[in-house]
């Protein structure tokens, strides 16, 4: 097994196409995930100095400084509660739109399907200067009603998209099926057409709620000094320490319930949720 470790020998025993294959892979690996091998060391790293390739000591002193700070906790707790108030917002009002997208044909339909990526076609802080202004004037600057609405807009394109891919791709048939048997329009919907469409509602549930955990431009200009959550919360204790292993600490705590939720709904996601959130017809 050794011998295989010389690059010329794993030439001639693999030849020069899977050779090539192994290489780039080896690349691939290395750019995509020396940044977070990168970030688990300076992490638990209590002494670094640039350009050392590994620390000078390692323990956990930047995480009990995080941990230490009174602002933390009362970030996480923001954070879940705006992340899962926009979530369920979101999905009260967009379900029902990706549904008659899905199923209803009327004028300036693709163009009100195509309206949702507006958001997503402008630099963002422009959009959020411009909705403070209107939310200065609504009385909406620093309240948590301000924050959930910037979180949605963000959210909006998925959270319709995806839903009326998966709706559009159940059956008539089954609904049919289901109402010569007795079933109410209601009843259809909510025994039939939402169980099949659930695969891509998980997946635009997941992406709406990971995408307000990680929000903070919006959040910090809305949300003023009165709201913070944990990406704010980090943007003013890194700023306020030259450590750079901070940063990487709140990284990690940003990253764990990213992980475990996608963990959990990982038989929903693939490329065919995604993609097929993606098609107009």
């Amino acid at each position: 097994m050794f011998k295989m470790l010389n690059p010329r020998r794993f030439y001639h025993a693999v030849g020069k196409k899977k050779f090539l294959e192994f290489i780039l892979l080896a690349v691939f690996i290395l750019f995509f995930y020396e940044p977070l091998l990168n970030m688990l060391m300076l992490a638990f790293a209590n002494e670094y100095n640039v350009p050392s390739v590994l620390p000078k000591e390692w323990g956990f002193k930047w995480w009990g400084y995080v941990f230490g700070q009174k602002s933390l906790v009362s970030s996480m707790i923001q954070s879940f509660i705006i992340a899962i108030a926009t979530t369920v917002i979101s999905m009260i009002f967009c379900i029902p739109a990706a549904y008659s997208l899905a199923r209803f044909q009327y004028p300036g339909r693709k163009v009100f399907m195509l309206s949702f990526l507006l958001t997503n076609a402008f630099p963002k802080l422009g959009i959020y200067t411009s909705i403070a202004v209107l939310f200065y004037k609504y009385g909406l600057m620093g309240t948590y009603a301000g924050v959930i609405i910037i979180h949605m807009i963000n959210s909006m394109m998925f959270m319709v998209w995806l839903p009326s891919s998966a709706f559009r791709n159940v059956h008539r048939q089954q609904e049919e099926a289901a109402r010569d048997a007795g079933a109410s329009p209601v009843r259809t919907f909510f025994k039939v057409t939402l169980p099949m469409a659930m695969p891509g509602i998980a997946v635009a549930t997941l992406y709406t709620f990971l995408g307000s955990m990680e929000e903070a431009q919006g959040t910090m200009l809305v949300g003023l000094a009165r709201i913070q959550t944990m990406p704010v919360a980090m943007y003013g204790i890194v700023l306020d320490s030259s450590a750079i292993q901070i940063g990487a600490v709140f990284a990690i705590l940003l990253i764990i319930p990213s992980a475990l939720l996608i963990f959990v709904m990982r038989k929903y996601i693939g490329p065919e949720a995604i993609a097929g959130g993606f098609k107009m017809k």
